[in-house]
């Protein structure tokens, strides 16, 4: 029986959820305080907030058969900038008496750098996986000159609220996501935006000669990529209430990539799946969570993460479906 990709991945969820309801005591206790959820399930959401948001734009842009490499350090760009600004550090520039106006200029810096990586893949035709690597490593360098290599920290109640505050009863990030999720979700799938983007993954010069800006898409969709970096920088660095160039957003462009992986969209471009990147995403940290609250070593927690995703995107392979169904029904070939 064929299912739709993001059944595995669901599949999976549910499997790490039911070993939970088992083996983890109090794993879904929920307590009300100060009109706050607390509990294991709500940290999970929490703790998936930033690789949820940076998945969004990595879908889109591996759906015109690119990558973005650079989103961890948009992130840490974008987390400098905000730290830089509300602490009035920038001298041309006194806005700390606005975080309103902190997080757009933060926001509209990382939004520029993506628009930076969708020109070099767009218009100059660079490839992605090279064109994004420049500010990978560039952009780290760039917010580690901006904080002068040193965290920059901060007292400003109103940006910690966007990392630590609650609405609804939910952690503030998680709830900004699902406004972004949304918000990007509507975009795409209910005007014909989310079809010019598969039409440029799917074939970006067939798309062009039919009428779709490939290149213009390929730019939309690295500049939306560093928007939502941005979005999940600026929580980021409200959380722990300083920028912090050399850590923030490390290594979370490859989370990224494997949730959106794991949620059933094609690394080779043109269908998408933005609720299966949420899954794939969900179901990371849930392992994540779940192996942390075994007592399993941080290096064994890696491999086991690492053992599970594998498995995942195997059941979503065709191929590997139908040489295991082939080779059930003819014992010779085992």
């Amino acid at each position: 029986m064929k299912l739709h990709p993001i059944a595995y991945p669901l599949i999976g969820l549910a499997l790490i959820l039911l070993f939970n309801a088992f083996f983890t005591p109090g794993f879904y206790a929920l307590e009300l305080r100060d009109g706050r959820l607390y509990g294991s399930l709500i940290d999970v959401l929490n703790r998936a907030t930033p690789v949820l948001l940076l998945s969004i734009g990595m879908t889109l842009v591996i759906a015109t058969k690119g990558v973005d490499l650079s989103v961890g350090a948009v992130m840490a760009i974008a987390g400098a900038v905000a730290a830089l600004l509300v602490t009035d550090k920038v001298s041309f520039l006194s806005v700390s008496h606005s975080v309103l106006l902190v997080v757009l200029i933060a926001l509209v810096v990382a939004t520029f750098a993506g628009v930076f990586n969708g020109v070099l893949v767009g218009k100059v035709g660079i490839q992605p996986i090279v064109a994004t690597l420049i500010l990978m490593v560039a952009g780290r360098g760039v917010a580690q000159l901006l904080t002068g290599g040193q965290n920059v920290t901060f007292n400003n109640p109103a940006l910690e609220r966007l990392g630590t505050g609650s609405a609804f009863g939910l952690p503030m990030p998680f709830v900004i996501f699902i406004v972004v999720f949304v918000l990007i979700a509507v975009f795409v799938r209910k005007t014909a935006l989310g079809l010019f983007i598969e039409a440029t993954g799917s074939n970006a010069e067939a798309a062009r000669l039919a009428g779709v800006a490939s290149d213009k898409m390929k730019v939309a969709v690295y500049a939306v990529s560093g928007l939502v970096a941005g979005i999940a920088g600026v929580i980021a660095c409200a959380d722990i209430r300083a920028a912090d160039a050399n850590n923030a957003g490390l290594y979370m462009e490859l989370d990224a990539i494997l949730a959106v992986a794991v949620g059933g969209t094609s690394l080779s471009g043109g269908r998408f799946s933005l609720l299966g990147s949420v899954v794939g995403a969900v179901l990371m940290q849930a392992l994540t969570t779940t192996i942390l609250t075994r007592g399993v070593s941080p290096h064994a927690t890696l491999v086991a993460k690492a053992l599970i995703i594998v498995a995942v995107i195997l059941l979503q392979s065709p191929e590997f479906r139908a040489s295991f169904a082939r080779r059930k029904h003819d014992p010779a070939r085992a």
